[in-house]
């Protein structure tokens, strides 16, 4: 094998992930899933995508684990993580990540929700056991593992910090960046933005949330706020 280092790009099926993420658009994340590994194949490495059928486990912090420890076994000895819900995501990105982990134990690209949108380190340093204790899906992410690198004197590399869209009001945020975004991509968020303004998803999201009951990932701020302001 003559390249040690590979992707694993774990993100869900569109169709799983509209149900548990308030943006309600299969077309969104069905974009974001294609240009995710139009971006993933640009950079030459190979990859693997493993979406809700070929993850194992009960929880998100084995499903994930269990993802990376089978990359590993394919005989890699790097592996470069991402999801499939930043935009902002380019080949540049991780081409870096790749360069980066020549010297560096760890590689992380934050993501402004507290979370990460890339996570790159070598199979002699991954702890499957204390990787599944880390408060994966909330906004403590950055904060503990951050601080287990620390303690354990690893050196980590930071990308540059990007906006994942798991919740409504990451619409706007993503929207008012200065970074490029696909034309397709802006397109559909525009769109989607005009029907959230217009109350039809707002109504829908209410309805997901207080009777549905259904839970949002990473520790987004609650949208609450965000309907009562457009309201």
């Amino acid at each position: 094998m003559t390249n040690k280092t590979a992707i694993l790009v774990f993100a869900n099926s569109a169709e799983k992930e509209v149900i548990s993420k308030s943006i309600q658009s299969v077309d969104m994340f069905d974009m974001l899933n294609a240009e995710t590994l139009k971006t993933v194949k640009k950079t030459g490495l190979p990859y693997f995508h493993y979406s809700e059928k070929e993850q194992q486990g009960k929880t998100f912090a084995v499903r994930f684990s269990n993802a990376i420890q089978s990359v590993y076994d394919k005989g890699f000895d790097t592996v470069i993580t991402l999801g499939n819900d930043t935009p902002h995501l380019k080949v540049s990105h991780i081409l870096k990540a790749e360069q980066q982990l020549k010297s560096s134990d760890y590689v992380l690209g934050p993501s402004s929700d507290g979370g990460f949108y890339l996570m790159g380190f070598k199979k002699v340093y991954f702890n499957k056991d204390k990787f599944e204790t880390l408060p994966w899906q909330t906004s403590k992410l950055q904060r503990h593992f951050n601080n287990a690198l620390e303690q354990q004197s690893f050196s980590v590399s930071y990308l540059e910090t990007l906006s994942d869209l798991d919740e409504i009001s990451d619409i706007d945020l993503v929207l008012r960046s200065f970074k490029t975004l696909s034309f397709k991509i802006r397109k559909l968020l525009l769109t989607i933005r005009k029907t959230l303004l217009n109350g039809v998803s707002i109504f829908q999201v209410l309805v997901n949330r207080i009777v549905l009951k259904r839970q949002y990932n990473k520790g987004s701020p609650i949208i609450t706020s965000y309907i009562e302001h457009k309201i």
